[in-house]
């Protein structure tokens, strides 16, 4: 009598009523960003909601969704700009909510954020603009504050002449590099990014994301990034967190090209994707740097 076949039925695809990521991901790293929990209405709409989403020491991380997902709000909630009307945040082992402001401070210190156009201030020069976390967080003397400013501006890669230009003078990258050397003014160990590349032509587009890369590997920061460029996510990022139905799931991009969902189908499918080098099949072709 033959013996009959067992077949073993394939594991099923991550739902998002499941919520969260595809897989941990952590790999036994320090959890460096924990929201459990986190819902954000604006009127009667939960623009999150029951959003759970954690960040792992030493990666790069993509934030994407459709318009109106809430992307900059989320960015937002976690760096204590927006409260959320529930859930539990916790940065760097500790949760801001129950802080006191002394203590706050001293935490937030350890983040640096680039917001989009590089929110740079139009009266002072690119090196007062550095100085000015210094200013508030250090009692240095004139000469030391100078000497940091410049290291930051050799550090994010503009000419030594840039300190002492105004915003209205520098070109769309300069203003983003400008306002990067400012994220880093006090050696953050994590770094928020809204839409950096945004408004950069591709060539300096791809030369920021080497630039995040390259500062990734020698100062071991951890980078959160709001995006919608698909050549950055593909370049640099090592997981990519995409809002969907008011959660996040978060994954590889090669988990992603094949999760199953509308949107998701769309953005990692479509012509920009595969003009990019991701959609292929339902595989991406992503090669570590």
């Amino acid at each position: 009598m033959a013996q009959e076949e067992v077949k073993t039925a394939a594991p099923p695809r991550p739902s998002l009523a499941e919520g969260g990521q595809l897989v941990d991901h952590g790999d036994g790293r320090e959890k460096v960003i924990g929201l459990r929990g986190i819902r954000n209405k604006f009127g009667t709409t939960n623009l999150h909601r029951n959003l759970d989403f954690d960040v792992f020491r030493g990666e790069i991380v993509g934030l994407v969704g459709g318009s109106g997902s809430g992307k900059s709000v989320l960015l937002r909630t976690i760096i204590g700009l927006h409260k959320p009307k529930e859930g539990k945040i916790e940065i760097l082992g500790k949760e801001p909510a129950t802080l006191s402001q002394a203590d706050l401070g001293n935490l937030q210190t350890r983040w640096g954020v680039l917001f989009q156009e590089g929110a740079l201030f139009s009266s002072l020069t690119t090196a007062e603009n550095i100085e000015l976390p210094l200013r508030e967080r250090a009692r240095l003397p004139q000469s030391k504050l100078e000497e940091l400013a410049a290291l930051k501006i050799a550090m994010v890669g503009l000419a030594p002449d840039t300190a002492g230009k105004k915003p209205s003078e520098l070109s769309g990258g300069m203003k983003k590099r400008a306002g990067l050397a400012r994220a880093l003014a006090l050696d953050p160990e994590l770094l928020f990014l809204d839409e950096p590349t945004a408004g950069l032509d591709p060539i300096g587009a791809s030369a920021f994301d080497e630039l995040i890369q390259q500062l990734r590997r020698s100062l071991g920061l951890t980078v959160l990034m709001v995006t919608h460029d698909l050549d950055t996510l593909h370049a640099i990022c090592d997981r990519v967190a995409v809002l969907l139905d008011k959660r996040i799931v978060a994954g590889t991009m090669e988990e992603l090209v094949d999760y199953d969902h509308p949107w998701v189908r769309e953005y990692f499918h479509g012509p920009r994707a595969r003009a990019a080098g991701i959609g292929d099949g339902g595989r991406a072709r992503h090669e570590r740097t």
